[in-house]
């Protein structure tokens, strides 16, 4: 399994003008229904395998009960978490996926630059069409469905998305007994 993960690896850091192979790949997502209980998921993706004992999750604080901005919620969790990355020492991440499109992607780097870590590497993929976008490129990089790289990426995302997803189910049962009581 080794072989195929490190032609995906190598197939993104060709495709993204990477230095080195993106060994760790962090992914963060927004879970929200009508700006009603945002949460935020992160996994770890280390050599092409998940490290679930380093995923984390994070209720969203800035954005309004019933307000439902994306954008602002991205910021503040990217903030948030390489904040914490920063004070800590590391590790950091060799490149950073964002569950989004461009303004995911900016809403990002203006986190990573006010934590002083503008240097590091963020893409965001759109679902549907699955497009990468990055901060460099004014168009996106479209990736052929059957491409390891694409692929890595749709698992790592699609991983984020179920974590972020279960937890903010929990959240909501959590309110809704709460409100009962």
């Amino acid at each position: 399994t080794g072989l195929p993960q490190y032609a995906a690896l190598e197939t993104l850091r060709s495709t993204l003008a990477l230095r080195a192979i993106p060994r760790r790949i962090e992914c963060s997502d927004i879970s929200t229904i009508q700006g009603s209980e945002t949460v935020a998921a992160m996994v770890v993706c280390e050599d092409g395998r998940m490290k679930k004992s380093e995923y984390r999750k994070f209720r969203i604080r800035g954005v309004g009960p019933r307000l439902q901005d994306d954008f602002a919620a991205m910021r503040e969790v990217v903030q948030r978490r390489y904040r914490k990355v920063v004070e800590d020492g590391g590790p950091f991440p060799d490149l950073i996926l964002i569950d989004g499109g461009k303004g995911q992607v900016t809403a990002a780097y203006e986190a990573l630059e006010s934590v002083g870590l503008g240097n590091l590497i963020a893409v965001g993929i759109a679902k549907r069409e699955e497009l990468l976008f990055t901060r460099d490129r004014r168009d996106p990089i479209v990736l052929a469905e059957s491409d390891p790289a694409l692929l890595l990426l749709q698992r790592i995302r699609d991983e984020a998305h179920r974590f972020a997803v279960t937890f903010h189910r929990k959240a909501r049962t959590m309110r809704d007994l709460r409100s009962e009581l």
